[in-house]
């Protein structure tokens, strides 16, 4: 009982810098996009995270948010923004599995209201409308993504024992 006490009290986390890694906007639509009162675009949204150890007990964790407003008639693109959200974390003490799941959705969550204000801010600089995005529960796309694995790799179970 002592010992999981000592390894408890040895584990750390905390965020070490947070900053944009990449970030862009297009808007192939302008001006003439702005001469018109009927905005109702088709809005697609694609999140992804990666990560990456640095050093010692560092790992670099991305949050891609992928944002694109096409028009309902023409299928046109008005606008594409896309902003890397980069973050520096320090994990020690934790197992493997214990970091996949921190860098998988604990990470992400932190990173997320950045990149939320980062494309609220590129969009409306853009002369668009405030566009907010709803929150994510990244620990749902973990446990989703996790799922999913473990049945790929089942299925590639089943198939060799065939």
């Amino acid at each position: 009982m002592a010992e999981e006490n000592q390894a408890g009290a040895d584990r750390r986390l905390s965020i070490v810098k947070i900053y944009i890694k990449d970030m862009s906007f297009e808007s192939p639509q302008s001006p003439g996009i702005f001469r018109s009162d009927d905005w109702k675009p088709n809005i697609n949204l694609n999140l992804r995270s990666a990560w990456a150890p640095v050093e010692g007990d560092l790992y670099e964790v991305v949050l891609t948010a992928t944002i694109e407003a096409k028009d309902r008639d023409s299928d046109k693109v008005l606008f594409l923004a896309e902003i890397h959200q980069g973050g520096i974390f320090e994990i020690a003490g934790y197992e493997k599995d214990e970091i996949s799941a921190l860098t998988g959705s604990f990470c992400p969550n932190v990173l997320f209201p950045y990149a939320r204000e980062a494309a609220a801010s590129i969009i409306q600089k853009g002369g668009f409308p405030e566009f907010v995005l709803q929150p994510i529960n990244f620990d749902a796309l973990y446990l989703k993504q996790l799922q999913a694995k473990q049945a790929e790799a089942g299925k590639a179970q089943a198939a060799a024992a065939e």
